[in-house]
């Protein structure tokens, strides 16, 4: 009876976890072939993250801007290769440039925006507008060695 129990209660929260998943939606961030520039207007409903997986070179010059009606919206913008975001708007602010540190593919960089988790629990759903302009060349590496 003991392990019945047990199991059945196993059961019942294995069922229960996908319920308590993030639920991740990404969209292709599309630039014009004169244009190095790409505005994009989507919303976040509650724990919802949208990527925006971006193809970059090292040195590359990135610059990103969000606008949103919900001040706890953000983005964290995540180098090729790393486990780790390389800056976070809810900490830096809503908008910035950065020098990308290495090469990537379309799948290994982008731009993630969600919601702090204490104002995502009530299930919102909050517009943005994010903008995004790249270099087209190497400007500058780090360390200030210039390409």
């Amino acid at each position: 009876m003991r392990i019945t129990k047990s199991l059945t209660l196993s059961v019942a929260l294995l069922a229960a976890v996908p319920s308590f998943a993030d639920d991740t939606r990404r969209e292709v961030v599309h630039f014009s072939a004169a244009s190095s520039r790409s505005t994009i207007k989507s919303s976040v409903k509650g724990y919802q993250t949208v990527q925006y997986p971006l193809s970059v070179t090292a040195g590359q010059k990135m610059s990103v801007q969000l606008d949103a009606k919900n001040s706890s919206l953000y983005f964290n913008i995540t180098a090729p290769g790393a486990d780790a975001a390389m800056y976070n708007s809810s900490i830096d602010g809503n908008g910035t440039t950065i020098t990308i540190p290495s090469s990537g593919s379309i799948l290994s960089t982008s731009i993630s925006c969600a919601m702090r988790r204490g104002e995502a629990r009530p299930q919102p759903t909050t517009s943005h507008s994010t903008s995004n302009s790249q270099s087209r060349h190497r400007e500058s590496c780090i360390g200030g060695n210039t390409a």
